[in-house]
């Protein structure tokens, strides 16, 4: 084992001493959770002398423990991970899934929360411009006209749908827009059904995308993952056939993730600004 810590030479910023002591701190592991001294020194490339008195300061400040000359980290060690676990964003948690999906099938995906009546964008990999809408983390749209937005308010309760349509006016932005309450009210309970959305050209002559949702440990619905294409090259039997298992894959391994953190970022189900 080795520190692993590169700088270079003219980096004044570097603080060595907190470079050593975390190189201490990354020596311990699951093949080596206790070891002496001279293991310790021999793993971190550093003096005896010198990786003692970083060990004994980790003591100090209660992130090792020693006994007969055998050291072993302490379970507050687990709060710096914690703290950082703590504070990440459902972006953060998203990003690194759609970018696995936007390069195996090549299309641009996103994950969006509901706000009010619009979906809001927190995170986009775009793979190529087939919008004339500029899209971007923070974008909001009328969710009646997009698959996530479909996928959102089908996740709502028979209460909060109802409370949408009254103070919803659904505008069209092309030819294929659903706008009457009715239909979307049809068109969502098939969604619910389905567990996916495909929204056909309604928000932008010549856009086709699907949906799914990404739930909570409950099974509530907080966010919708999507693929976007165009109708040019995807036909709506390809979405479904080619487009569709890959990103209901992704959305079980964002909820995967999501519900494996000790900060629960998925415990609020329309949490626009959480997200």
């Amino acid at each position: 084992m080795t520190n692993g810590t590169r700088r270079s030479p003219r980096d004044t910023d570097f603080v060595q001493s907190l470079a050593r002591g975390l190189a201490i701190v990354n020596a311990f592991d699951a093949e080596h959770p206790r070891m002496t001294l001279s293991e310790v020194a021999r793993a971190t490339d550093m003096a005896p002398a010198t990786a003692r008195r970083f060990l004994l300061t980790l003591a100090q400040l209660g992130y090792v423990d020693h006994e007969h000359g055998v050291y072993r980290l302490r379970a507050r060690v687990l709060d710096l991970g914690y703290r950082y676990l703590s504070r990440l964003s459902v972006r953060d948690v998203a990003e690194p899934h759609l970018e696995q999906l936007a390069a195996e099938v090549r299309e641009s995906s996103s994950l969006c929360v509901l706000d009010g009546d619009d979906i809001v964008y927190a995170a986009r990999v775009p793979v190529t411009r087939i919008i004339a809408i500029a899209i971007g983390v923070g974008t909001r749209l009328p969710a009646h006209l997009t698959s996530m937005g479909r996928v959102l308010l089908a996740g709502l309760s028979e209460e909060e749908l109802e409370e949408y349509l009254a103070r919803t006016t659904l505008t069209a932005w092309t030819s294929h827009s659903l706008t009457d309450p009715e239909a979307l009210r049809t068109d969502l309970a098939h969604v619910r059904k389905q567990g996916w959305s495909i929204v056909d050209q309604e928000l932008e002559q010549g856009l086709r995308a699907v949906a799914v949702p990404v739930r909570t440990r409950s099974g509530a619905t907080f966010a919708a993952v999507n693929i976007s294409t165009h109708a040019n090259r995807t036909s709506v039997e390809d979405i479904r056939r080619r487009l569709l298992p890959p990103l209901l894959s992704t959305a079980a391994r964002i909820e995967a993730d999501l519900h494996s953190y000790p900060a629960d970022l998925a415990a609020t189900p329309r949490g626009g600004a959480h997200a």
